[in-house]
Order: structure tokens, then C-alpha cells, then sequence
């Protein structure tokens, strides 16, 4: 098992302060800075089984456009994270997290897929169940 040290630790926590500072501004262009597309996706249909899917960098923007209330300014994010590093450039980030969207409090648990770029962390795999309204279950083979 791999053990990171304190200044990988903090990198990922920096990594992490800076998306959420862009998340509360609403800056949702800047925070598609911080990703590789495509995106892995990996979620649930509700009743159902797992889905999975890959976004392009507009997909991302959609998506996150409706989940944070249009982009907007605004939002309170308080999380927690626990990163478990699988090796130096690659760390799965469990995160626990209460949202606030226009006056809607919104509970969560995820987690993300981050890798070392050239340019720092950026995140690729986002995992997190409820997402699959409408997407079709992974099949095997």
C-alpha cells in the first residue's frame, strides 16, 4: 500500500481548496480546467443497477450547470475528504459533503478519481449514486 507523504497530502487538500473556492463562484469554465476529458462517470439507476458513461467537457458543463443551480454564484459546500492514495500520481478522494443551493440543502457522498498532470491534479472518475436517471445499466462483456 502506498503511503503519501505530508507534502502529497497537501497537494491534494490545495487541489481541493481551489475547487471548491471556483465551485462557490460559481466559475464552472475554470473548474472544467481541472478535469480530463473525457470524464469517467460511474453511478446508479435509481431501482436499478450501476451506469456508466464518459462526458466531454460540455456534458460536464451541463450537468454541473443544473446540479449547481445554474452556475451560479452562491453556493456553500462543506465537505470532508479522505484521500486514499493508490500510488504517487493517482489518489481515490472520498468525499462527504453538505451542499447549499439557492436555500436547498443537499447531503452527499462521492467520490473522485484524481491523477497527476504535468500541470498538478486534475480530477477524471467521478463516482457517486443517483446520477442515472434515464442512462441505460452497465452490461458485462
Amino acid at each position: 500500500m502506498y503511503q503519501p507523504s505530508d507534502e502529497e497530502l497537501k497537494s491534494v487538500e490545495a487541489w481541493f481548496a481551489e475547487y471548491d473556492a471556483l465551485a462557490e463562484q460559481g466559475a464552472l469554465d475554470r473548474l472544467a480546467d481541472l478535469a480530463v476529458f473525457p470524464m469517467n462517470l460511474a453511478t446508479d439507476v435509481p431501482g436499478g443497477y450501476a451506469a456508466v458513461r464518459q462526458w466531454t467537457r460540455e456534458e460536464y458543463l451541463e450537468a454541473m450547470r443544473e446540479a449547481m443551480g445554474g452556475g451560479t454564484a452562491g453556493l456553500d459546500l462543506r465537505s470532508r475528504r479522505t484521500p486514499h492514495f493508490l500510488s504517487p500520481n493517482l489518489v481515490v478522494v472520498e468525499t462527504e459533503a453538505t451542499m447549499t443551493v439557492e436555500g436547498q440543502e443537499q447531503e452527499m457522498h462521492y467520490a473522485d478519481l484524481l491523477v497527476r498532470t504535468e500541470a498538478g491534479w486534475a480530477f477524471q472518475t467521478m463516482i457517486q449514486g443517483g446520477w442515472g436517471h434515464g442512462w441505460p445499466a452497465a452490461e458485462r462483456g
